[in-house]
């Protein structure tokens, strides 16, 4: 041991050994120096982290290695987005028939990462299932000139890609979305639906103005602010860039009292268990990253306070109108009650802007999911690893029964998997999960749409587009002068270089000390103990600073409220604006295009004449669906008994399989009472192969326990069908197995 780490040593105990004579006070003042000096050199170990992880071309928090594939900086339209392909670890097997999984994570201030940031992640769960993965980060500065649409460029060439990698693939790859990556994703499947299979959008705000008063007041900063007029100065003053530290700064000020106590006093109280967790956390929030002058405005307008995405009002420069109704891949939305940055109504908003009844959902083709979690905040839907463990793993796990379920509405409800579950071999994680219909009732008691919102939000649209003028035609041209004046450069070459102002940096000296003495503390630790009252004392002492610091943050966030309802609701600002009169929807539901009516019609009109026609696989397809029909959704067992009787027979492809169960689900929906009296005529006069596929048709009604009620009547209803076989169909026995 140095002559220096004795006098470290002897420091300590000379420091400790008074207070030890001074009993229970001492005991607490002794951990309370000593969590202190490891505090402080906490906060020194993450400085020198950052410095590290900064210093990387791409820093990134993936737990996992990975390989690059492809560059979009060496594109034709660069843009600072790369697609890596994710090694699996040593102890998973990938299986290189199931789909791949794409994780696109948001550059919404911090860098890339949080989707494989642990083992339990949605990486790390799409692995456990066998997916192969990719993963879509970024570098910290973005491409001169670099635009929203190039992104969305080059995320079409990563996944083109990865189709081409997989040819051997079931299904095309699972996009996932993160936060603002979510919407990026909703955008490029409308213009590009064929490229993807499933979509999840975790935390993703696609309906910007939708929320409840007194619960969300962070929709209120852009009218608070004057609209987007402050986003292009901060762009300007950053000579063209946007730090992504503002964005992030913007999320801690909704919670004060974890920006400014709880975060730190948390970690300074536990400081021997947590230091790990949070050095691995501040990686990734204190890794901030910067966007083009172009994007960020773009992205203010047009999304946040324009809203223009829900209700197709986005045009490209290529003339392409951006209308989510033309994804025809599942969408699962997954938000969470307690997340205060994306609430349900800003993440589910959207189905309702879109859709006036269920059967539009429909008649589109699509298939809309969405999963409500009760308390998980915003980073958690991304972070947290219970999270992870039930819900990112119940989607993976099921993503090929989630990509052939018939058009429509669902909500996934997931249920603990107990002893007591009917058929638990057919379950494949911890929840049973099923899929249960839900109507635009459902979604419009959870988004609560209001007409006066949205010509409180309209009149702040119209507000920003006023004062983005000025600023763009008086103000704009000054502060880029004043910028780029000679005056400006000569001031800055002879200012002196700042100074590192964060106390608890290397090139702080003291912090040297700092670090020895931590080292020493950490062989001579002294914990105080639980029942000490002065650390219940402590405990009490920072409920109180947490419940005034909330108590300000409520009353700031009620008189910004209140401030905005004023201003806004304002019937003069409104008709200055050029809102329509008082009552009236600033907002229309987009219509249905020509083009895309005069196709539904007619395929209708083919599904119509169709009823009819196939053979003993749309047969059983059909019966099953109207079986599914008087339950109460579609579980997971049911589909995965469907799975082994197609591994047992001749494993038709999914895509094909999915074709004929929408299909046969259209035309039950059409006439029911048709497509169920057209069976017997479907069937081959084959005993045995009717018997086959009844008894198929059993084990698969029968996977979820024992069948009651509707769906044992309806079961009933189709072993009469299968029984009465029209003797004209001979013919068929021999190919009864059906196109």
């Amino acid at each position: 041991m140095s002559k220096k780490s004795d006098a470290t040593s002897e420091m300590i105990a000379g420091i400790n050994a008074p207070m030890q004579t001074l009993g229970t006070v001492g005991e607490y003042m002794t951990d309370a120096l000593q969590r202190s000096i490891l505090y402080c050199d906490l906060m020194r170990r993450s400085n020198e982290q950052d410095d590290k992880h900064k210093a990387q071309e791409v820093p990134h928090v993936l737990n996992f290695d990975a390989k690059l594939i492809l560059d979009a900086r060496t594109f034709k339209r660069p843009a600072n987005y790369l697609l890596v392909r994710i090694k699996a670890p040593k102890d998973v097997t990938l299986d290189l028939q199931k789909r791949p999984f794409v994780v696109v994570d948001p550059r919404a201030g911090h860098g890339p990462g949080i989707g494989g940031f642990k083992a339990d992640s949605e990486i790390g769960m799409a692995m456990r299932a066998g997916h192969p993965c990719y993963f879509v980060g970024f570098t910290p500065e973005p491409m001169p000139g670099q635009t929203i649409e190039d992104i969305m460029q080059a995320e079409a060439v990563f996944l083109e890609k990865v189709i081409a990698l997989h040819p051997e693939a079931e299904g095309k790859p699972c996009v996932i979305g993160n936060c603002q990556a979510g919407w990026a994703v909703m955008m490029l499947a409308a213009l590009r639906p064929e490229l993807f299979g499933p979509i999840i959008v975790a935390g993703s705000p696609l309906s910007y103005w939708a929320g409840v008063v007194g619960e969300n007041p962070m929709r209120y900063t852009g009218g608070l602010a004057g609209g987007s007029w402050i986003t292009a100065l901060t762009s300007d003053l950053g000579k063209g860039k946007f730090a992504g530290a503002h964005l992030v700064k913007n999320f801690e000020n909704l919670n004060p009292a974890n920006t400014l106590w709880s975060k730190s006093y948390d970690i300074w109280s536990n400081v021997d268990a947590g230091s790990q967790r949070f050095l691995e956390f501040e990686k990734w929030w204190g890794g901030h990253v910067n966007l083009n002058a172009e994007e960020i405005q773009w992205i203010v307008d047009q999304l946040f306070v324009g809203n223009k995405l829900a209700s197709a009002e986005i045009v490209t420069r290529e003339g392409e109108r951006i209308d989510l109704r033309n994804i025809r891949s599942p969408i699962i939305c997954f938000c969470s009650k307690g997340d205060n940055i994306t609430p349900p109504q800003q993440a589910l908003g959207w189905i309702n802007d879109l859709y006036a009844k269920d059967d539009d959902i429909r008649a589109c083709g699509q298939t809309i999911i969405y999963a409500i979690h009760e308390s998980v905040g915003h980073l958690g839907i991304f972070v947290s690893g219970g999270v992870a463990k039930k819900e990112h793993q119940e989607f993976t796990s099921n993503i090929d029964l989630i990509d052939v379920l018939p058009p429509g509405l669902y909500e996934a409800v997931m249920t603990p998997k107990t002893d007591d579950v009917a058929n638990s071999a057919l379950v494949t994680g911890d929840w049973v999960v099923r899929f249960e219909p839900r109507t635009m009732d459902d979604i419009r008691e959870i988004v609560k749409p209001s007409v006066e919102n949205d010509r409180l939000f309209a009149t702040v649209k119209g507000v920003s587009e006023i004062n983005l003028g000025l600023y763009q035609s008086f103000f704009q041209p000054l502060v880029r002068a004043a910028l780029d004046s000679p005056a400006n450069a000569w001031i800055k070459q002879f200012s002196p270089p700042p100074l590192n102002m964060d106390p608890f940096s290397d090139k702080n000296p003291m912090m040297r000390q700092v670090a020895q003495m931590a080292d020493q503390i950490r062989q001579q630790r002294q914990p105080v103990s639980p029942d000490n009252p002065l650390l219940q004392w402590q405990a009490k002492m920072s409920e109180g600073i947490v419940a005034a610091l909330d108590s300000y943050r409520d009353l700031r966030d009620k008189s910004m409220e209140q401030i905005f309802l004023a201003t806004y609701s304002s019937p003069l600002l409104q008709a200055l604006v050029g809102l329509p009169a008082a009552g009236e929807s600033p907002r229309k539901r987009p219509d249905m295009d020509p083009e895309r009516l005069a196709f539904i019609e007619s395929r209708i009109a083919e599904l119509k004449a169709r009823i009819a026609e196939g053979g003993l696989r749309e047969a059983a397809i059909r019966s099953l669906i109207y079986i599914g029909m008087g339950g109460e959704g579609v579980d997971e067992r049911a589909f995965n008994e469907l799975r082994n009787i197609r591994a047992e027979n001749d494993a038709l492809p999914l895509e094909a399989f999915k074709q004929i169960l929408r299909e046969q689900f259209f035309g039950l929906k059409l006439d029911r009472d048709a497509a169920m009296a057209a069976i017997p005529a479907m069937l081959p006069a084959d005993q045995a192969q009717r018997s086959k596929a009844l008894e198929a048709i059993r084990r698969t009604v029968k996977a979820t326990g024992e069948v009651s009620g509707e769906r044992a009547k309806r079961l009933a209803e189709v072993e009469k069908l299968f029984a009465a076989v029209n003797p004209e169909n001979s013919q068929k026995s021999s190919s009864g197995k059906a196109r």
